[in-house]
């Protein structure tokens, strides 16, 4: 499994959720309640010009993380 940090997708990346790089407590259980479960598949939508914040398509709803909080959102990319 090769994992990524999701700050690091261009747009039109289908991705899985692999875990977490050290958020903190609070900050986790907010991802876990957004649907930021490991397993969890979802699109790159688009990024902000200066790359921040980055939108995804997750559980049909999308998203928009800030690149500090997406860096800390590891992942692997969906083939296919």
């Amino acid at each position: 499994m090769v994992a990524w940090r999701l700050a690091e997708l261009p747009s039109g990346t289908r991705a899985r959720v692999a875990g977490y790089n050290s958020p903190s407590r609070a900050y986790l259980r907010r991802l876990l309640a957004m649907g930021m479960i490991p397993g969890a598949e979802f699109t790159v939508v688009r990024r902000a010009p200066l790359g921040d914040p980055v939108e995804i398509m997750l559980l049909g709803f999308r998203l928009s993380l800030r690149a500090d909080e997406a860096a800390s959102v590891l992942i692997e990319e969906v083939r296919g």
